[in-house]
Order: C-alpha cells, then sequence, then structure tokens
C-alpha cells in the first residue's frame, strides 16, 4: 500500500469511530458553533447599555433635574431609582441592585450662582469592573458637561456672545481617533480572540484524547501495522479528519465575524482563513508533542493542554498587555499559539499592515507546527512497548 492508501485508510478508520462517538461530533463541532452563537449574541450591541444607577438629587432645582437628564440621556446608564440620601443609595449599590449613583448636595445651584465652586460627586462599583468602569466614564463626562454648562450660563449673563464663551469654556478641540475598532465595539475587542481560544483549547484536547485511546483500548499495534509501522504516517491519518472539521469551524467562525457581523477586517477574510487552517495545524502540532513528550501518558497530557489553553488567554496580551508583564512571563508568552495569532489578527484584519510586520509570530507558528518531528521516535516506542496505565 501507498502512503496516500495508508492514510485513506486510517482516515476511513477514524470516521467510523467518531460515529459511534458522538463526543467527537460534538466538541469538533457542536462546541464550536455554540461558542460563535453564544458570543456574538452576547455582545450584538457591541457594548452594555442601560446598566442601572441611581440618583441622590438633595438639591431638587431646576438645574439639578437637568444634570439628571442629561446623565440619563446618556446611552450606557439607566437611572432607575431617586434616593432621599446617600446612606440609602449606598445600600443599594451594595446590595447589588445599581453598579453606580450620582450625589448632588444640597445647596449646589446656589454655590454655582454664587461662583463658590460647589462639589458633585459619584460613586461606583468597581467590583463590577466593566460596569463600573463604563458607568465612570459616563459620569465623569455628565460631570465636566454640568460644569461647563453652568459656566455658560454665567458667561451669557455677563454678556458674553455664544462664540466668545465657547472659545473659553473650550479652547482647545480634542479629536479622538481610536484607530483599528472606530465604534470601541466589546465584540470585534472580545470574540475575534476568546472564540478561537476555546477552538485551540478544544483543538488540543481533542488531539491528545483521540491518539490516547489507542493506548486506552489497546488498539495502538493495529494502529501502527495499518501506517506501515510509520508514526508520522499513523499520526496524519488519525489527525486529518479533526483538521478538516475544525478547519472548517474556524472558517464558520471568520464569516460570521467578517462577513455577516462586519467586523473591521483591512486584510480581506481569506487571510483570516489562512491564519485559521495553520493555527488548526499548529495546535493539533502542539498536543501531538505534549502527548509524545510524556510517552503517551494520555492523562498528563490533558492536563498539561488544559493548563496551555487556559493560561493563553492571560498570556496572549489582549487584555494585559505583555509589555507590561514581568521578563520572565514576556518570553513564555511565545510558547502560546494564541499569542502568535492575536498579534497576526491585529496585523492582518485591523491594521491590514504586510504580513512581514509579524515575521517572528509567523516563524512562530512554523515551528509549533513543526514540533512532532522531535518526538516521533518517541511514538514509534509507545507503540511498540507501551501499555495504558488507568
Amino acid at each position: 500500500m501507498t502512503v496516500y492508501q495508508r492514510i485513506k485508510s486510517i482516515f476511513g478508520r477514524e470516521l467510523r469511530m467518531y460515529s459511534r462517538r458522538p463526543l467527537f461530533m460534538f466538541c469538533m463541532v457542536v462546541a464550536p458553533v455554540l461558542c460563535v452563537v453564544f458570543f456574538t449574541t452576547l455582545m450584538n450591541k457591541g457594548l452594555p447599555t442601560a446598566l442601572p444607577a441611581g440618583i441622590v438629587d438633595e438639591d431638587n432645582t431646576n438645574i439639578s433635574r437637568t444634570i439628571v437628564r442629561t446623565i440619563d440621556a446618556l446611552e450606557e446608564t439607566d437611572m432607575i431609582r431617586s434616593y432621599p440620601s446617600f446612606g440609602e443609595a449606598r445600600k443599594a449599590m451594595l446590595r447589588g441592585e445599581i453598579y453606580a449613583f450620582f450625589y448632588i448636595p444640597s445647596g449646589t445651584t446656589e454655590q454655582a450662582i454664587a461662583n463658590r465652586q460647589p462639589k458633585i460627586s459619584f460613586y461606583t462599583n468597581e467590583a463590577y469592573f466593566v460596569a463600573g468602569s463604563l458607568l465612570m466614564k459616563d459620569l465623569r463626562t455628565a460631570s465636566e458637561l454640568s460644569g461647563l454648562a453652568l459656566t455658560r450660563e454665567t458667561l451669557y449673563a455677563k454678556g458674553a456672545t455664544e462664540a466668545d464663551a465657547m472659545a473659553i469654556i473650550r479652547p482647545i478641540t480634542v479629536e479622538t481617533h481610536p484607530i483599528g475598532n472606530p465604534t470601541l465595539d466589546y465584540g470585534v475587542y472580545l470574540n475575534n480572540i476568546i472564540v478561537p481560544g476555546i477552538f485551540i483549547l478544544l483543538i488540543m484536547l481533542s488531539t491528545s484524547y483521540t491518539i490516547g485511546i489507542e493506548w486506552k483500548y489497546g488498539n495502538q499495534k493495529r494502529l501502527y501495522a495499518l501506517a506501515g509501522e510509520s508514526s508520522a504516517v499513523a499520526l496524519a491519518g488519525k489527525l486529518l479528519p479533526q483538521t478538516i472539521l475544525f478547519s472548517l469551524m474556524f472558517i464558520f467562525c471568520d464569516v460570521c465575524f467578517y462577513k455577516i457581523l462586519g467586523y473591521p477586517c483591512r486584510s480581506g477574510i481569506w487571510p483570516m482563513i489562512v491564519l485559521g487552517i495553520v493555527t488548526v495545524v499548529a495546535s493539533q502540532a502542539f498536543g501531538v508533542f505534549l502527548f509524545g513528550l510524556f510517552t503517551g501518558q494520555m492523562r498528563v497530557a490533558m492536563c498539561l493542554c488544559s493548563l496551555w489553553g487556559i493560561l493563553s488567554f492571560s498570556l496572549a496580551g489582549f487584555t494585559y498587555p505583555v509589555m507590561a508583564m514581568s521578563p520572565v512571563l514576556q518570553w513564555l508568552s511565545w510558547l502560546f499559539p494564541l499569542r502568535h495569532y492575536y498579534l497576526i489578527y491585529v496585523n492582518q484584519a485591523l491594521n491590514g499592515n504586510p504580513v512581514t510586520y509579524v515575521w517572528a509570530s509567523v516563524a512562530a507558528m512554523l515551528c509549533f507546527v513543526l514540533l512532532p518531528f522531535l518526538v516521533l521516535p518517541k511514538y514509534r516506542s509507545a507503540f511498540l512497548k507501551y501499555k495504558y496505565q488507568p
């Protein structure tokens, strides 16, 4: 039999095994699709909106009510209740009923008219980091707008024109240009990394488990003989169905993100599809390497795959910047496929730069693909001698 025929024979054997074990199809098809649907539905509005907040208006004047209406008009803030005192609002925030509250003390309007610089304050619950941060931004904006509005009215009363008043209030006009994600969409920020990260975790676990069950059920010698006593042929034929299925899942993910949802993709969809396929192969190769490194010990290999997949979310750099980490962690981040996926994704989809800008990450991905060649001799020994130990 030729190498092609042997791989084809093992390929058919794997498909028959998948048909008898629904768990495989769940991990390779159902779980990835559910992840894409779940996260895109969860963040379909881009940012959380209408976050519950409260107001304590002890001043109760026309100006203070204007401030309250200004805050309530902000998209991310929903003033659900007015509290009679600071203590009541604080208790409501501790109970988790609101994420923040705005406090306008008595005499605010009187002091503002008299130019005595009254103080208004707001409190946010940073135990809920996203909600607290978004409400802090809104309430800070409302506070500054309220102060500027009072200043403007004072200047009008002194006879200043609108142009003169605005020149005093805002002498410098500031323009902001968020690059890569101009709408500040949380879906763009998180989904493009969380979903591929889950895919990578599933790929590594499926790889180590699929290989390990050959030893668990004592079929490793039969597989080895079917592969013509070639470890490379045995692994290639065994993992090829997974490569195809997971690559299709990455393509499905890219189509959903860049064609249906319209996420930024300046490079076009094809470079992202190629990146997805390379990521599948690199993740499988890493799983093969870990399994071979520990001479067929499936439990150890799966534990390490789980650990590597979970740590990759922290060390990829999309939440906490890698450059701000310790030098040891910066070096360690190079050992995670998700880190290089993230750098290539930013370079291609968000910035549309030539791939030469991230040549180091491309080289790292290719190194992951070549890792199995380091442990092929150990696989030969494992196929011939190793016995599964429950």
